[in-house]
């Protein structure tokens, strides 16, 4: 794939930016290993100002790096406003809790002092997708550059003009060179770059197919490796809860990010006896929803998918499931198949078997299924090969709890949309990958975990 801006909206290329020579990429491999030797002898104070800056950078210039992110991967402009200010939140957050988090831990032993002590690995390099592409690199960066690492991004091909905005906050708020530097590759050079030695770890959010090609790359090269890939939410409805409040919740759910998103809700799950009114609800709601020009209109809620190839599969899902004995309850779908533009649809009465059972939909399709009671609702979320996120909605609080810990997934929410935090760790289970990232997991994610014991002087 070229590595270009092509506005998603237009299909039109805006920028084409060549690739990265051999040279080139020794070159920042070796500024890396040279920056990590300097970086990790820093204090926590030190690299605590400079993330605040870089923080407070992506605050005060909200718009400016917004639009980046609109332009290149289509998403409205106010989603991506938020998006912005959510990497700024995470700068700021491990600014003020790395230290505390990689404080040494003492252990009781026989020794005069044993204890645990959290020491950086080196040059973590990075794969990222384009659909949340800020947030999803700033998140793994925040917490591996206040360890002490140093970040090298190898990002999606069709967003490089974000990749090269984000190595922008680090060198413009004082960063020393080489700290975090952005790579414009194609995906076939990712293997030689696992395999060189000064690359120490990997982290990679995408597909499940990126996941286990890079996982099998490194596990080769005995490398450390976090993964966050694909995810088929469940968003599981009791007979309970008021059908009306959380049929509106169902919509937006459903277009986090136009449905581009891992963690978007994808698999509706309704108790029998609220399923019919629940259904026409979160159909109405769903045609509620507005588009347009991602760049121009503020009042929109969901824009293009990010390319029109990215369109064209989900249609193609949408027809093999049909054809496998789907129903298309609400239409939707591709006006154009020129264009990157996707309704609203819902898909009803999935067995398994179906493609709809068991693929994820990226994209605006909300797949939905009908149990007949707790028990089979639970059942149905776990039968999928994902584990990211889910949801529970109930009126009985303490139920919903005790439902969530049944669900299989990284993270569950009850009577809420599932969404990050810094304060969380993020991750998934089966096919949805391994390793968390965000809270205080997720910054031990790569670091040497060392047993320092201490003994009495011999005599």
């Amino acid at each position: 794939m070229a590595i270009q801006t092509l506005n998603p909206y237009t299909n039109k290329v805006e920028k084409t930016f060549e690739a990265a020579t051999s040279q080139q990429i020794e070159e920042t491999l070796q500024k890396a290993d040279t920056a990590f030797q300097a970086w990790r002898t820093t204090t926590f104070s030190q690299r605590a100002t400079l993330m605040q800056r870089a923080g407070d950078e992506l605050a005060g210039n909200t718009d400016y790096y917004a639009k980046i992110i609109t332009l290149e991967m289509g998403k409205p402009l106010a989603q991506a406003r938020g998006e912005v200010t959510k990497c700024a939140m995470v700068c700021h957050y491990y600014a003020q809790h790395a230290e505390e988090f990689l404080q040494e831990e003492d252990i009781r032993t026989s020794a005069l002092r044993s204890f645990i002590s959290f020491e950086p690995l080196g040059t973590v390099l990075a794969v990222m997708p384009w659909n949340f592409p800020f947030w999803q690199v700033f998140r793994f960066a925040a917490p591996a550059l206040m360890a002490g690492n140093v970040g090298l991004l190898k990002h999606a091909s069709n967003v490089p003009q974000c990749a090269l905005a984000i190595q922008e906050v680090f060198d413009k708020v004082g960063f020393p060179e080489g700290c975090f530097q952005s790579l414009l590759i194609g995906s076939q050079e990712v293997e030689q770059l696992i395999k060189d030695d000064r690359i120490k770890a990997v982290t990679l959010t995408g597909s499940e197919a990126a996941g286990a090609k890079v996982a099998a790359v490194a596990g080769q090269e005995i490398k450390k490796t976090v993964l966050e890939l694909g995810g088929s939410d469940a968003f599981i409805v009791l007979a309970d809860a008021d059908v009306e409040a959380v049929a509106k919740k169902a919509a937006n759910a459903r277009l986090i990010n136009t449905g581009q998103s891992c963690i978007a809700a994808k698999r509706f799950i309704l108790e029998k006896p609220i399923a019919e009114a629940f259904l026409a609800a979160f159909s109405k709601n769903l045609q509620k929803k507005k588009t347009g020009n991602p760049l121009e209109d503020d009042d929109i809620d969901y824009g293009p998918m990010a390319r029109v190839d990215l369109a064209q599969e989900l249609t193609q899902q949408v027809e093999r499931a049909v054809a496998a004995g789907a129903h298309l309850y609400l239409p939707g779908g591709q006006p154009d198949p020129d264009k990157a533009l996707f309704h609203p649809a819902i898909l009803t009465d999935i067995q398994p078997g179906n493609p709809a059972y068991e693929e994820e939909f990226f994209g605006p399709v909300a797949l939905v299924f009908i149990a007949k009671d707790v028990e089979e609702a639970v059942k149905i979320a776990n039968d999928s090969p994902f584990g990211l996120g889910g949801s529970v909605w109930t009126n009985d609080v303490k139920r919903g709890q005790e439902l969530a810990k049944q669900v299989e997934a990284g993270a569950v929410f009850v009577n809420a949309i599932v969404a990050s935090d810094p304060a969380l760790p993020f991750g998934g289970v089966k096919k949805s990958g391994y390793g968390r990232e965000l809270s205080y997991l997720g910054i031990r994610e790569f670091v040497n975990q060392k047993t320092i014991w201490v003994g009495e002087p011999q005599e």
